[in-house]
């Protein structure tokens, strides 16, 4: 499905799933969005504009010929960013409460915060250990039985966290959330309700379903144009 076109044009209900990330944005206050694009970004920005359908403003910033992975994109959007920020996946629908998260990254005075949500390797092995608010593991690839969360995939961060990676380079997001980690920068929040993912046929069955369920009208009134 996405060799010809980017994971956040993939079809959901009947149009391209950033619409309904954006429209979730939009309804937890979220009125500015910075689109760090990579492949075949240009069709995003042709179908997302400046936001104005969606209610929420858009800019972008392009990788350009290198792809800068997630943590390097951001460094190159840097310049579009506030002192501290929201971060999430293009292929990420999580409906939280988008404004406790951003209270306790404040209260937390870390320098970044990672959402976690208590999977008990029901979705995909888990792989995160917290205590008091902080993150004391994340390992991606040795788990422990001590791990009972998983990386909800929504993270905050202070601007200061990504002004020193080499420009115009690679950089995963992992490792900026180990180096954090090392240094007791890392602050944790519990999510209750699950995520949905685009990743898998399986994940847009879901994703679909959950729509259905909660918005069935409008869910309705796409699938038939």
């Amino acid at each position: 499905m996405t060799e010809n076109m980017p994971k956040s044009l993939v079809p959901i209900s009947g149009e391209p799933f950033i619409a309904h990330q954006l429209r979730l944005l939009r309804s937890k206050e979220i009125t500015r969005v910075v689109l760090c694009a990579g492949f075949l970004g240009n069709s995003i920005q042709e179908f997302v504009g400046d936001g104005t359908k969606f209610g929420i403003d858009v800019s972008y910033s392009f990788d350009g010929g290198t792809l800068l992975g997630t943590a390097g994109a951001i460094g190159k959007a840097l310049p579009l960013l506030d002192e501290a920020f929201f971060v999430l996946y293009g292929d990420s629908y999580l409906d939280c409460d988008y404004g406790r998260v951003a209270e306790a990254f404040e209260s937390s005075e870390r320098h970044g915060l990672m959402t976690i949500y208590r999977n008990a390797s029901h979705f995909d092995a888990s792989n995160v250990e917290a205590q008091d608010g902080l993150i004391v593991r994340y390992d991606k690839r040795n788990q422990s039985s001590a791990m009972q969360h998983i990386d909800y995939g929504l993270g905050v961060f202070a601007r200061s966290v990504f002004v020193n990676l080499a420009p115009n380079e690679s950089h995963d997001l992992a490792d900026v959330y180990q180096d954090l980690l090392q240094a007791g920068e890392l602050a944790s929040y519990e999510v209750t309700n699950r995520f949905y993912e685009i990743g898998s046929l399986t994940g847009i069955r879901d994703l679909e379903e959950h729509l259905m369920e909660h918005n069935p009208t409008t869910h309705e009134a796409v699938r038939t144009q």
